[in-house]
């Protein structure tokens, strides 16, 4: 019979083997299962006509062999599951007769061939790169011999706008850059289709990293500059060329970059690329060189005392050819009522929290929304706050509202978001759909405070000098267009009701505007405090700063 002792040993025998031994093994049997429900995966939709129909229907599938590489790249199982996403993306090419997906699949095909040269999956890949190869070939031979100025004006003639298939014509290519992070804007005159892919570097022809984006049932516009050079510390240039009959393809030729996001806006319709690298190390450095020369500047004093905030960004929307909202009074527009506040506010922010500031603008010419939250980037700022007013049908609404960037939590927050994006209240909701990945990078919670601290100062410094009838109407959050891609803390301010008869008299008025400006700088000094409780602290006296200046 066995005894304690023994029966101790054996189960701490068991428990050592569960948890040393059998993480071992897991990695291949995992690798294994995800293999077998990707195949049962293509094995359904192989024996369903309907759903073999379908782009998506294949992506999934492509995307379950594809996790099995992933999930263990050195395993035994990661040749297969690989080799099987190229398998799948060729008999999709033969569905969709897209040449993006032929060239997706040589790509993965070749991957195979680098990555498992011992693997029997090498030869298999290589027959399937020569078939597929030799499909491009054929198309040029076929195309050589129909090229004839008949077939010509043919072409022509069948992509010519109807009213079930207009062509897009891509009207330009915009950028703007820094060393960390660079944004670049696709233009198109009418809403498109369009799918984007990172290829790797390949020194065989002479290729660098690149990120191509093709826009579906498009052509160039006549006079768009086919290349721009950018040359800074991530990418080299963006070039744009008709690819197909049917598809403008935009390349960007990378040098270096941490991660990127691609998202498209509307009215007009324009592709935005966010590409950042590593941060900038500028702020760090300057304080490093200040503390070698032991010269501490009271602008660098106070820089470390304001725990980093050495920039801000006032945007004044709107601007040129968008007026904003109309007031109620004859002739008074949202653009000049709240160029006058953010110019205000650009100086007492220098004068109280001792920091850069940069408008968007300093005079009445437009601006792209895309291109506010770019110089904002660009510049390395710490916060970014825009400025508005705001409208209704109802001249009986009134009050002051602060927003930051999220998912629109009612329809009151929808229609402004709408309002300021210049856009429908469809176009907000498709864009909800997909803000969750473009917020990945944004700072939703410091956002969420300083929209707090802004919105509860401007009420209670108004209703401290007898305003009346001052109707605080909350933090809210929506999704605009002017915060989307900002890599700092973000909010959008709308001061008052231009709409409304008193407040819009209000908005006018230099003394009303004075006391807005006086508040909202309230609202960032504690926003710095709250987040560093010793910032300011036994700061006295005057600083040095310079005038602020146009982004």
């Amino acid at each position: 019979m066995l005894n304690k002792k023994t029966i101790l040993f054996s189960l701490l025998i068991c428990c050592y083997a569960f948890v040393v031994l059998w993480p071992c093994t897991s990695f291949a049997i995992t690798a294994k299962d995800k293999y077998f429900k990707a195949e049962t995966c293509y094995k359904k939709l192989r024996n369903n006509p309907k759903k073999y129909k379908y782009r998506h229907n294949w992506l999934r599938c492509i995307e379950k062999f594809h996790t099995v590489y992933k999930y263990d790249p050195k395993g035994s199982w990661a040749a297969a599951g690989l080799y099987m996403s190229g398998e799948l993306y060729g008999k999709l090419y033969k569905v969709s007769s897209r040449e993006s997906d032929r060239q997706e699949t040589i790509d993965i095909f070749e991957r195979v061939v680098k990555q498992f040269p011992k693997s029997k999956y090498k030869g298999k890949a290589i027959k399937k790169i020569r078939v597929f190869s030799k499909e491009e070939k054929n198309k040029k031979k076929v195309s050589t011999k129909k090229k004839s100025l008949s077939e010509k004006k043919k072409l022509k003639k069948d992509i010519k706008p109807s009213k079930t298939n207009k062509v897009v014509t891509i009207t330009g290519l915009r950028y703007w850059s820094n060393p960390s992070y660079t944004r670049i804007v696709i233009d198109a005159d009418k809403d498109t289709i369009y799918n984007h892919r990172l290829l790797r570097k390949d020194t065989s022809i002479q290729k660098p990293k690149r990120l191509y984006v093709d826009l579906q049932n498009s052509r160039l516009g006549d006079g768009i500059k086919k290349t721009i050079p950018i040359n800074d510390d991530l990418l080299s240039d963006a070039r744009a060329g008709q690819f197909t009959a049917d598809i403008v393809r935009v390349v960007v030729d990378i040098k270096s970059f941490k991660t990127y996001k691609i998202f498209s806006l509307k009215n007009p319709f324009r592709v935005v690329i966010d590409v950042w690298g590593t941060e900038a190390k500028r702020k760090t450095s300057e304080l490093k060189t200040a503390e070698k020369n032991k010269k501490f500047t009271s602008s660098a004093l106070a820089k470390q005392l304001a725990l980093g905030v050495n920039c801000i960004v006032i945007d004044p929307g709107h601007g040129g050819r968008d007026f904003g909202a109309s007031g109620y009074l004859k002739g008074v527009y949202e653009k000049d009522v709240v160029l006058k506040i953010a110019k205000m506010l650009a100086k007492k922010i220098h004068e109280e929290v001792q920091c850069e500031v940069f408008l968007t603008r300093t005079r009445d010419r437009y601006l792209t929304l895309e291109e506010r939250t770019a110089i904002a980037n660009t510049k390395n700022a710490d916060l970014f706050i825009s400025i508005h007013t705001n409208a209704a049908r109802s001249r009986k609404a009134f009050g002051i509202e602060t927003y930051f960037l999220n998912l629109a939590t009612d329809n009151e927050s929808i229609l402004v978001a709408a309002r300021e994006n210049a856009t429908s209240t469809k176009n907000i909701s498709d864009l909800q759909t997909i803000l969750s990945d473009l917020m990945q990078n944004a700072k939703i919670n410091e956002s969420s405070r300083l929209a707090g601290h802004v919105q509860t100062a401007l009420c209670n410094c108004l209703k401290k000098n007898k305003y009346g009838r001052i109707n605080n109407k909350g933090v809210k959050q929506a999704p605009f267009y002017v915060l989307l891609g900002a890599q700092m803390p973000a909010i959008l301010i709308e001061t008052s009701f231009i709409s409304n008869p008193k407040e819009c008299k209000r908005l006018i008025n230099p003394k009303y505007q004075e006391r807005l400006c006086e508040a909202i700088v309230d609202g960032i000094k504690k926003y710095i405090k709250e987040t560093n409780p010793t910032a300011f602290h036994g700061f006295k006296g005057s600083l040095k700063t310079s005038s602020f200046i146009q982004a």
